[in-house]
């Protein structure tokens, strides 16, 4: 069966940095190769593709990852009904989410605790773990929780599969890419279209100590010692980045069409077109203010399957040699490999491929598809993506 898989392969340079810390505080590393490599984790580089979307996209495409559902509910229950006080809001929220997804929401003990030392009243319920809603979603649950407030909990007793249908369609954009795991409801988990692998460098790499110091501004003369010393760890990496889209998923968990005046394929492709441009331009901000590491891509490989993802990483097992920079290396590295693995299993003829490339030292990915900067790649990639999704099996 012919299947619609787009796939990003990309080469970043990120000068000394702690983009991605470990429990220990110190930047993430991999054995790879049998040499310790460089490490950013999925988790990292998905939060930062996701947040990128809020320049990309209109809000109401979006989802919010929250704990405190009961109370972003109650605010849009309030919203639609004024008369219905704030702590009656989050019990008609509380009811309402627990019966659409099965999950607990529940003031937690230590906050309950808390305010009733302070003499307070309990605090608004949450969940017991992160809760993933789009924004229609939510407005969706709420027109429910007004309608049943009457008496809540006989009405969610009545209209338990409304309720659930309402949690499960018109996913937003972030949730159909990503996924929704619902630990206490499985029927509304979302299967991720996207795959992040985790960044490696290509080179061998060991993490150094930054030993500081700040000064005491309004140290006397003869108190010449420091106000404040500690170390930070860092390290320096050439690396390579891969995902891989489900286009026939996301096409899935997107549903065809939320506008009248819109194509039904629409939002697919603007799902497509933000995936694309925020994977390759977001950055995870782990210790940026300390080390400014805003760097961009120097090579972006877009491949459009009709088969399954292949990643590339395998080009770099050995790693890339060191000392004299690594980005020319591995992009000699990466074109070679790609021919070579591409022409092995016979899977170059049905693929199409485009570039953005930087400098001399990427010259040798020119050769492999159609160069283009990136605003052109990305609308290239989400039109091709969508015209394949399309084409009849």
């Amino acid at each position: 069966m012919s299947r619609t898989i787009v796939d990003l392969h990309i080469l970043q340079t990120v000068p000394p940095s702690n983009i991605n810390r470990d429990d220990t505080g110190a930047p993430k590393t991999a054995l790879y190769g049998g040499v310790r490599r460089a490490r950013v984790s999925s988790q990292a580089w998905k939060r930062a593709t996701r947040m990128a979307f809020d320049d990309m996209l209109d809000a109401g495409e979006l989802g919010i990852r929250t704990k405190r559902v009961a109370e972003l509910l109650a605010e849009r229950i309030r919203r639609i009904d004024g008369s219905i006080e704030e702590r009656d809001a989050w019990t008609l929220a509380a009811e309402t989410v627990r019966t659409a997804t099965g999950s607990k929401i529940e003031v937690p003990k230590r906050k309950a605790d808390a305010a009733k030392k302070r003499g307070e009243d309990a605090p608004a319920p949450e969940s017991a773990y992160l809760m993933f809603l789009s924004a229609r979603q939510l407005d969706a649950l709420a027109g429910l929780a007004v309608e049943g407030r009457a008496d809540i909990t006989t009405f969610l007793k009545d209209n338990k599969k409304r309720a659930k249908e309402l949690a499960d369609t018109r996913h937003s954009v972030d949730i159909a890419l990503f996924g929704r795991m619902v630990a206490d409801g499985a029927d509304v988990n979302v299967d991720a279209a996207a795959q992040v692998a985790h960044a490696i460098s290509v080179h061998p790499v060991e993490n150094e100590s930054d030993y500081y110091t700040a000064v005491d501004d309004e140290n006397p003369d003869d108190e010449t010692g420091a106000g404040m010393i500690g170390v930070v760890e860092f390290n320096s990496a050439t690396l390579y980045r891969y995902a891989a889209l489900d286009v026939d998923l996301l096409r899935r968990n997107l549903g065809e069409g939320l506008r009248e005046d819109e194509p039904v394929t629409e939002p697919l492709r603007r799902a497509v077109e933000a995936f694309v441009r925020g994977f390759v331009e977001s950055l995870p901000t782990g210790k940026r203010n300390t080390f400014g590491h805003n760097t961009l891509p120097e090579a972006v490989i877009v491949k459009l399957r009709s088969t399954r993802p292949v990643s590339f990483v395998s080009a770099f097992e050995e790693p890339v040699e060191m000392g004299r920079g690594h980005v020319r290396e591995a992009s000699e590295r990466l074109a070679q490999y790609i021919g070579e693995i591409e022409t092995a299993y016979g899977i170059a003829g049905d693929t199409k491929t485009w570039v953005l490339r930087i400098g001399p030292n990427t010259a040798k990915l020119g050769a492999l598809g159609t160069e283009l900067p990136l605003a052109q790649l990305v609308s290239a990639v989400g039109a091709a993506a969508i015209e394949q999704a399309a084409a009849p099996a």
